[in-house]
This record gives structure tokens, sequence and C-alpha cells, in this order.
């Protein structure tokens, strides 16, 4: 069997492709995609705890620590303890955060709408159905 006629491979290029996308437009806001998804995985009023965002973006929690720690450095989160459970952090967006994560949503946006411009929602049916079905089946781990 060829590469390109296996499933991981066409997720992995397809994936790849749209990260270098997306880490195009990031750069030009001085952030990188998966700073990105963190911004748009954070609840400005009730803040985040950070504990959440790691599963969310199926990121282990290191690389979250480092992401966070840059994005701190940066000026685009701050971190609250929560008043009865000192453990519990929260994660908020400051002003600048704010902005970049409207750049963020803003480009997931305009991707998508192309992407439902080019491919009938049919198709795009199918494909997060096959997709559904290969996460449940790794995350039941019916694969080996």
């Amino acid at each position: 069997m060829k590469p390109e006629e296996t499933v991981d491979y066409n997720f992995k290029v397809c994936w790849h492709a749209i990260s270098r996308m997306y880490n195009t437009e990031a750069a030009k806001n001085d952030i990188t995609t998966s700073i990105g998804f963190v911004l748009l995985n954070i609840d400005q009023q009730a803040g985040t705890p950070a504990t959440k965002i790691a599963p969310l973006l199926g990121l282990e929690a290191r690389s979250l620590t480092r992401i966070l720690k840059s994005m701190e450095e940066n000026d685009l989160i701050y971190k609250v303890s929560d008043a009865r459970d000192k453990r519990l952090v929260r994660i908020f967006l400051t002003e600048k955060g704010l902005e970049k994560k409207e750049v963020s949503r803003k480009t997931v946006l305009h991707f998508n709408h192309k992407v439902r411009e080019q491919i009938p929602q049919e198709e795009l049916d199918v494909f997060f159905k096959v997709c559904g079905r290969i996460l449940g089946m790794i995350e039941n781990k019916n694969i080996y």
C-alpha cells in the first residue's frame, strides 16, 4: 500500500497544510497556531481553569504549561487563583489577548467559510462522521 493510500497519511498531510496556513496568518499577528487555539478556548467572563484547556486541545499538560507561560510573558493572559479553592487557577485574557483572540476567530471562520463554499454539506457530513468514528475507535482503544 502506498503511503498516500493510508488514512493516517491523509489526515497528517491535510492537518499539516492547515497548520502551515494558520501559522502563516498567526505569524502576521505575532502569535502561533497553538496560542490562537488556546485563546479561542478561554472564557473571558468566567475564566477558564488551566486544567480544562489541555484536554480541549489534545495537548499534554507540559506543552500547555509552556504555551501559557509564553502567553503570560507576552501579556496575552493573566491568572487568577480561585477564591474558594486556591489550587484552581483560572486563565483570563488581557486586552491584547482579546485582540489576538478576535484575529484567531476571524481566521478560523474565514477558513471554514472557504471550505464550505467549495465542499458540499453532504460531503462534510460524511467527513465529520468518519472522523468521529475514527476518534471513537482510538478513544475506546478499539484499534489494537
